[in-house]
């Protein structure tokens, strides 16, 4: 997926807080009575389609933006709040990146694997990263029944069954990482997948699992999704073997 184009999206934060902008009524009297006040410089159609891109582009700038939104905006003013803060933090991106930090690569949700992704984005957009990573769960699964044609197993004993070794069965296809060349390569492969199968959803997709509310949540999803969509790849570049 390619990048943000920072130029484009701060060109568009611009004309929507241009739009948006209170200014004052031009008090020409009329029969003698003045107009006082203040009203938003362009239309209300422009303002929404404004707004409407706007929102996407916070949604890559400012992850986490729509959790507090209220339930009414009158005339823009909380979202062209969050359009400056979005703007500030696309201008400063790199500079705060060598200040702040040591600079290493960072990790955009968007270039995962689709099937860790899609279903979750909008969930992960609103500030609620547990339920982002529990759709990937949910999505590869579906994903692997499908390709397998199968409904009888899910999760941990549907990825156990098809990243067997054994040969397949009617009604029980493989999944296969690499041709069998009867090298421990080949045994190892498969049995990785199936243990890490098992850590993804014996640990991150039970229930049980604990989720930090300290500030630390959205680092642990994060690192969750990446770990799912890796398993995604694996899953989706496997060839079936079928009997």
């Amino acid at each position: 997926m390619a990048k943000l184009d920072v130029d484009w999206a701060i060109n568009e934060i611009d004309q929507f807080l241009h739009v948006t902008a209170q200014v004052g009524y031009n008090n020409r009297p009329r029969s003698g009575v003045f107009i006082a006040g203040t009203h938003m410089r362009g239309d209300k159609t422009e303002a929404s389609q404004r707004a409407h891109v706007v929102e996407q582009v916070l949604d890559r700038a400012l992850p986490g933006w729509r959790k507090d939104r209220p339930a009414r905006d009158s005339e823009y003013r909380w979202l062209r709040d969050q359009a400056a803060r979005g703007k500030a933090a696309l201008q400063r991106e790199a500079e705060l990146a060598e200040k702040l930090g040591d600079n290493a690569p960072d990790m955009d949700a968007t270039n995962l694997h689709p099937w860790a992704w899609e279903n979750g984005k909008s969930y992960w957009n609103t500030g609620h990263y547990h339920q982002a990573v529990m759709q990937a769960a949910i999505r590869i699964n579906a994903e692997t029944q499908a390709k397998l044609s199968r409904r009888d197993v899910s999760e941990t004993a549907l990825f156990n069954e098809a990243f067997s070794v054994g040969e397949p069965r009617e009604g029980a296809a493989r999944l296969r990482l690499m041709e069998n060349d009867g090298s421990r390569t080949y045994e190892n492969l498969h049995r990785g997948a199936r243990a890490f199968a098992e850590g993804l959803y014996a640990a991150i997709r039970n229930p049980g699992m604990h989720v930090p509310h300290d500030g630390g949540e959205e680092q642990l999803a994060l690192e969750q999704l990446a770990a799912f969509s890796l398993f995604a790849r694996w899953v989706d570049q496997a060839d079936v073997l079928e009997v």
